[in-house]
C-alpha cells in the first residue's frame, strides 16, 4: 500500500504531460497535430504497461468530465464520439502496447536496442493512426481521412518516435544511477 501514493503521483504526471502536449498543436483540419502520442507513448514506455495504460485512462477520464485538456482545448463526452474519437480510443492501446514491448525486452535484451523500440514506436503509431483514420472514414469519404488523418503526420511519428525513445534512454540510465 505504501507504493499507492507515487504511483497515484506518476499517474497524474504523465496525464498533466499528455495534456500538455495535447496544447503543443498545429492546428489542421480534420484532425490537428500534437505531441499527445509523445507523451501517451512514454508513459507506456516509463510507467509499464500497467500504469501507463491507467495513466491515459486518468487523462481521458479528465478529459470526459469536462477539463480542456484535449487538443484544441476540446472536452466532454462530444471528442469520444467525433471525428476524432478513433485516435481517442487509439490512445490507452498504445500506452499498453509500448509497455509491454518494453516489458517484452526485458526478458530479451535486444529488442531494446534503440534502432528497435524507435521501430516498434513508429510502428504503434502506425498503428495509432490506423485506428483514428478508420473511424474518420465514418465521418468523411476514405480517401480525405488518409490524406487529412494518416499521411500528414508520418513524419511527426517518426521524430516523435526517435524523441521518445531518447527521453526514454535518459531516464532510464538516470533512474540506474547513471550506469547502463
Amino acid at each position: 500500500m505504501k507504493d499507492f501514493a507515487p504511483r497515484l503521483i506518476a499517474l497524474v504526471a504523465f496525464a498533466i504531460l499528455m495534456a500538455l502536449g495535447a496544447q503543443i498543436d498545429v492546428p489542421m483540419h480534420p484532425v490537428p497535430m500534437t505531441m499527445q502520442s509523445f507523451a501517451i507513448f512514454l508513459a507506456g514506455l516509463c510507467l509499464g504497461h500497467r500504469d501507463g495504460f491507467l495513466a491515459v485512462l486518468v487523462y481521458l477520464a479528465a478529459a470526459a468530465a469536462g477539463l480542456p485538456v484535449l487538443a484544441e482545448g476540446a472536452s466532454g463526452l462530444k471528442p469520444f464520439t467525433g471525428a476524432t474519437a478513433g485516435y481517442i480510443y487509439a490512445f490507452p492501446v498504445a500506452a499498453l502496447l509500448a509497455g509491454l514491448w518494453v516489458r517484452a525486452g526485458q526478458s530479451r535484451p535486444r529488442i531494446l536496442r534503440p534502432w528497435w523500440i524507435i521501430a516498434a514506436l513508429f510502428a504503434l503509431h502506425l498503428l495509432l493512426l490506423g485506428m483514428g483514420t478508420a473511424w474518420l472514414a465514418t465521418q468523411i469519404p476514405l480517401a480525405d481521412a488518409i490524406s487529412g488523418g494518416f499521411t500528414p503526420f508520418l513524419i511527426g511519428a517518426g521524430v516523435k518516435s526517435l524523441l521518445c525513445w531518447l527521453v526514454w534512454a535518459i531516464q532510464r540510465r538516470f533512474r540506474r544511477g547513471g550506469t547502463g
